[in-house]
């Protein structure tokens, strides 16, 4: 029997995988295993990839379902019932309020294909840019970072770099856990004698990640920018900087290093609660290192200084000429499977396709003439950010809120406001694969959606590379593809041309001509090459041959900015935006186990895993957990400004006095409901508008 190839539906990883049915595809039953041939991962999976296809035949819609308010009962009603629905709510919507009365929160669960016709039908059809996703609370600030330094988004490096660096920094990254098959990778090589890599993990939290540490800083929560300049001040002291790549690939410099020297080392290692020989010794360690890589996830996207961060470490590679080249630069993880796929496709409120900004008048009108849209349909308004739609719900000038492959009422922050915002709304959309769902519980209209497995559709993982992720099972009859969703309606509501899509690959092509001659041009992808060749990396301009070798962004020492030279950011640290109080003493920080994914939707299906983590704990320190009188196993209150919450404690002495932790993968549907993101705030990064879901004061108060 053949296998399937296609990618991972979890994490930004990608890995590559194979399924083939048990016995009969009517079983519904699968084996999976690692593709070998996968040039990103090689054949490896974590326990949850593993366990994938446990997920996807139990629990799932089967009609689509309406209800006029919340306190009724939903009804089956049918697809043409529900385009109805859609159809006289959005054009009335329109004509009453504005376009900007309707919003759409997405999915880094979407395929390229659904992220497209999305936009295409919110900014195009319907004409708002209040589109968002799930990546704004993800990477936001990663694509803000790039932008501001690199003139573009798209992250430099590949996973191979991981094999030929020197030096790598794993900054706000739970690495075992978040992106098991890359620490797997890093790991195998620490394991070899022979080998010289030096690897330094920051985390106020020591993990699984930390265990291979040559160097483990255990900073106070928020002060990662603060160390970024304490390092830069030192290189740029010792001479530990390369001017060449300076002076021929940068600008600004003289200006960032004025602005450095106002920070000595004795003040930043008081702040950042680490000694100052700690930062001499990995300042020095990464100024004397050939070839240096850093890694970094939600720690440092997810603050209201998130871009400012990311830009701080980027500087750092800038100083010391360590991008371009092979096992060097910085490199975002993202956390969701398609979350690249969304970029590249405009999926973000100020995003077109093809790493285009709805503010550029020249960007617009590119667009308009690919869609088939007269000059001007595009709005140049930036539309709503995530929170923003929701802060918008609540005023009343939001008045349709269409809510797409994810879970806000378990993974937005300041769930109450949230939940009480969304009471307001006259209609909320769903689309949805599964029957249980928080979000449900919010819903008007809910339409089943096909999933991964069931519909063909691209993704890109977090270095560039572009799968084919094939149909291998039947859906249920009455579930449709997101994109198909979408395009049915736009024809529906008037724009039967623009939507005419027989099939998913042809909205894939139209894609393509987004991206040509852009940074992150693909136009030389196709279906067929992909089922032929494999996973492609991008750029891939046409023309270009099929290759499993890896490609590095900026090996010229050019970038897309006016100058062609990479900018160093400047900006001023300010720490947390809610830091400890007296009323409020410490600070949570929340994350993800291993065995589970984002709100729990697919992985609380699995025996396997809910067995590996079947309750989320309280981590505290030993000292704080003394002086508080509580004990082990003991059930507690975490209690913030914005609500309050149970679990049971876990005495720990690898997290810093101080602070606490939690995961946040159980909302209110699941067994042990622990809604931890109603306990975070809702503050946000100026720049990316990614709030800030890492930190947040609380106070832990004994039952």
């Amino acid at each position: 029997m053949n296998f399937t190839k296609s990618q991972c539906p979890y994490c930004g990883v990608g890995c590559g995988l194979k399924m083939k049915p048990k016995s009969s595809v009517s079983d519904d039953k699968w084996l999976v295993s690692g593709d070998r041939d996968s040039p990103s991962t090689q054949g490896k999976l974590c326990v949850k990839g593993a366990t994938v296809c446990e997920t996807l035949k139990d629990g799932r819609l089967k009609e689509p379902l309406y209800r006029e308010n919340l306190n009724e009962e939903f009804k089956e009603i049918s697809w043409d019932e529900s385009y109805e629905i859609l159809k006289e709510n959005i054009l009335s919507s329109i004509k009453n309020y504005g376009p900007n009365s309707i919003a759409m929160y997405g999915s880094g669960q979407f395929h390229t294909e659904d992220y497209y016709v999305a936009q295409k039908l919110l900014k195009g059809a319907i004409g708002t840019n209040n589109f968002d996703a799930n990546s704004r609370l993800c990477m936001s600030s990663a694509v803000a970072g790039y932008n501001r330094s690199f003139g573009s988004d798209g992250p430099p490096c590949c996973y191979e770099d991981i094999d030929h660096c020197s030096l790598i920094l794993l900054i706000g990254t739970n690495t075992a856990e978040c992106h098991p098959v890359l620490f797997d990778r890093i790991k195998k090589r620490k394991r070899n004698v022979n080998d010289n890599l030096k690897v330094i993990v920051i985390d106020p939290r020591e993990t699984e990640t930390s265990s291979i540490a040559d160097f483990y800083l255990q900073i106070s929560s928020g002060t990662d920018l603060f160390l970024f300049i304490g390092i830069a001040n030192y290189l740029y002291k010792n001479k530990l900087t390369n001017q060449n790549f300076i002076d021929k690939s940068t600008e600004s410099y003289f200006d960032f290093v004025k602005h450095i020297q106002k920070w000595d080392l004795k003040k930043i290692s008081e702040i950042c609660d680490i000694s100052e020989k700690t930062i001499i010794d990995i300042a020095k360690l990464w100024g004397e290192s050939k070839n240096v890589l850093s890694l970094w996830s939600m720690g440092l996207n997810q603050r209201q200084e998130g871009t400012a961060a990311v830009n701080g470490l980027i500087n750092l590679h800038l100083m010391t000429g360590q991008i371009g080249k092979e096992g060097s630069g910085p490199f975002s993880l993202t956390g969701q499977p398609n979350a690249m796929g969304g970029r590249e496709a405009g999926g973000l409120s100020h995003l077109l396709p093809g790493y285009r900004f709805v503010k550029n008048k020249i960007d617009r009108n590119e667009i308009e003439k690919i869609w088939g849209f007269p000059e001007g349909k595009i709005s140049a308004k930036q539309g709503l950010s995530a929170f923003e739609q929701i802060e918008a719900i609540k005023k009343g000038s939001v008045k349709i809120w269409w809510i797409a492959a994810t879970n806000p009422l378990v993974s937005m922050p300041n769930l109450n406001f949230v939940k009480k915002a969304l009471l307001k709304c006259p209609l909320i959309i769903l689309n949805e694969s599964y029957e249980q769902s928080e979000s449900i519980k919010y819903a008007h209209l809910v339409l089943p959606a096909a999933q991964w497995s069931e519909k063909d559709g691209v993704m890109t993982n977090s270095e560039r590379r572009v799968t084919l992720c094939p149909s291998f099972r039947e859906s249920n009859k009455n579930s449709k593809p997101d994109w198909q969703i979408f395009a049915e309606l736009g024809q529906k509501i008037g724009y039967f041309k623009q939507f005419e899509y027989e099939s998913s690959s042809e909205v894939y092509d139209e894609f393509l001509k987004t991206t040509t001659k852009r940074l992150c041009d693909m136009s030389g992808l196709s279906y067929q090459l992909l089922k032929n060749n494999g996973p492609q990396q991008w750029p891939y301009p046409k023309g270009s041959v099929p290759s499993k070798s890896s490609k590095r962004l900026y090996e010229d020492g050019f970038f897309p900015t006016e100058t062609g030279k990479a900018n160093f950011c400047i900006d001023d640290p300010i720490g947390l935006a809610e830091p400890p109080s007296d009323a409020y003493p410490l600070i949570l920080t929340i994350g993800r186990y291993l065995g589970q994914w984002h709100t729990m939707t697919r992985t609380s299906k699995v025996q396997k895993l809910t067995k590996k983590n079947p309750e989320p704990l309280l981590e505290i320190n030993s000292k704080d957990a003394l002086s508080l009188k509580i004990k082990n196993d003991e059930i507690v209150k975490i209690k913030s400004k914005r609500g309050e919450v149970q679990a049971k404690v876990q005495i720990t002495d690898k997290i810093k006095v101080g602070t606490v932790f939690l995961p946040m993968h159980w909302g209110f549907s699941q067994k042990n409901m622990c809604e931890v993101n109603s306990l975070m705030h809702e503050k946000s990064c100026p720049i990316s508008k990614q709030p800030e879901l890492k930190a947040c004061s609380v106070i832990i108060v004994p039952n």
